[in-house]
């Protein structure tokens, strides 16, 4: 049986975006499902675009996901221009074969005489015998050419509409649709599974591959990654980069289950799953063709099941990076099961543990303008009263604060409102009364003091 290879080729361009990340896992788990090889390979013929950072940003990124050479199934890091003299060796083939033709056509002579700026090329080259020029591929004059797709089924293209597009440069370079074709069959790749915008360069390498001897691979166009409106994903509007969603503070096994689940599901209920009970499941052919909906608020929801379900210690660990050094971890450690059970993404752990550090809360002026409203300076004042004789525990916290509330005639929920903003700053966070007697007896009573005093200003 022949081994499965299949490759996952990006260009570095810029920063990576998520539906590269899917196409990628997608191809991950064919890989490790069949125990083949997956190959990276690198496509930088783009001198003018490429940039070293974005290559590193790749590989961060693939092995922040679990894509990388720890395991047997990964083949690479290749580089498409390391590829060059094949590329040319199989232009001058297909030259000599007479499956190509040189080409002076400019796009102004074209226009010229087809008197349209849209219509294609009209193969006025072909039999011309020139030696220079762009070289193009003799498209199949009748016929169709069929794409069979694992996703799509059986894609139909009549040949009479397939102009003989350019595969090399006046000056020799070959294009990306050839130099992705000779790569793919240097690389014996078996399974193409890539994004549905590449469908039209399909129909170009399902020519080509036979044209240099080889049979074209098994196809699959995964479907567009779409915005809440139903657009396409796009840098220049939407959050793509999957480096934005690390920095923020996503953890790596709830993008890779969301991500997974972008055109495919396991054929139940079933949505929080990890890596290992996905592989088995995965089929190439059971991804939906539909557009897929990328719902931020979803993943950061799997994200907040995922960080539930950490062991503490390694909760504690993970939230390191977004707390300040000189932060004392012991007292965040006290509030760290609270705050685990709240965040969505592990960036959020500042916002609620800041106020245990800092000399004075920082005020959010709108939870403050919210919760200071009539009668809160009388809250404040007789809650303040009752910190220097309660005892410093959580239930005596609450108790007292309950007992202020009925004599001001209102509910816990309403009574607690300027007292955990003017502990916290905000008028949301971790349980209130956990987070006085942390804090202290003496630094809350001076945060209450200084908020009267700014009450009463």
């Amino acid at each position: 049986m022949t081994e499965v290879r299949v490759r996952f080729a990006p260009s570095p361009t810029g920063m990576f975006h998520v539906g590269s990340a899917r196409a990628a896992l997608f191809n991950w788990a064919v890989a490790e499902q069949s125990g083949g090889r997956f190959i990276l390979r690198i496509e930088d013929t783009d001198a003018t675009r490429n940039r070293p950072e974005w290559t590193e940003g790749i590989i961060s990124a693939l092995d922040w996901i679990g894509i990388n050479g720890t395991n047997p199934v990964f083949e690479g890091p290749y580089f498409q221009s390391a590829n060059e003299p094949q590329h040319r060796e199989a232009v001058a083939k297909l030259l000599a074969d007479g499956k190509a033709y040189y080409c002076d056509c400019t796009r102004e002579l074209l226009v010229a005489r087809t008197g349209s700026e849209h219509k294609g090329y009209d193969g006025f080259c072909r039999d011309r015998g020139l030696t220079s020029g762009a070289v193009r591929f003799r498209t199949p004059d009748e016929g169709v050419t069929v794409v069979d797709d694992l996703v799509r089924g059986r894609v139909e293209f009549p040949n009479d509409a397939q102009e003989d597009f350019v595969i090399a440069r006046t000056d020799g370079s070959p294009l990306y649709v050839l130099a992705n074709a000779v790569d793919d069959i240097t690389q014996a790749v078996t399974h193409v599974a890539r994004g549905e915008e590449h469908l039209p360069n399909a129909v170009r390498q399902e020519m080509l591959w036979p044209a240099l001897g080889a049979n074209p691979p098994v196809w699959a166009h995964l479907p567009v990654i779409v915005n809440e409106q139903r657009k396409k994903l796009s840098k220049r509007r939407d959050k793509v980069a999957l480096e934005d969603y690390r920095a923020e503070g996503y953890l790596a096994e709830a993008m890779v289950n969301y991500l997974m689940l972008l055109g495919w599901g396991p054929g139940d209920d079933r949505e929080i799953m990890p890596w290992a009970e996905m592989v088995p499941l995965f089929k190439l052919e059971d991804v939906n063709s539909s557009n897929a909906f990328f719902d931020e608020k979803k993943l950061k929801a799997f994200n907040g099941e995922y960080i539930r379900a950490l062991p503490l210690e390694t909760f504690e660990e993970r939230c390191l990076p977004y707390l300040d050094p000189s932060w004392d971890a012991e007292t965040f450690s006290k509030l760290a099961p609270l705050a685990q059970t709240r965040l969505g993404v592990l960036s959020e752990i500042r916002q609620n543990v800041d106020f245990l550090f800092l000399d004075e809360p920082v005020f959010d002026q709108p939870s403050w303008d919210k919760a200071m409203k009539a009668g809160a300076n009388d809250v404040l004042r007789a809650y303040l009263d009752r910190l220097d004789l309660v005892n410093w525990d959580t239930e005596s916290l609450k108790t007292a604060l309950e007992e202020v509330g009925t004599a001001h005639g209102l509910k816990l929920g309403k009574a607690q409102a300027p007292i955990r903003v003017a502990i916290t700053g905000r008028t949301v966070g971790l349980p209130l009364f956990e987070s006085i007697e942390v804090l202290g007896r003496e630094r809350a009573q001076d945060r209450l003091r200084a908020a009267l005093a700014r009450l009463e200003g």
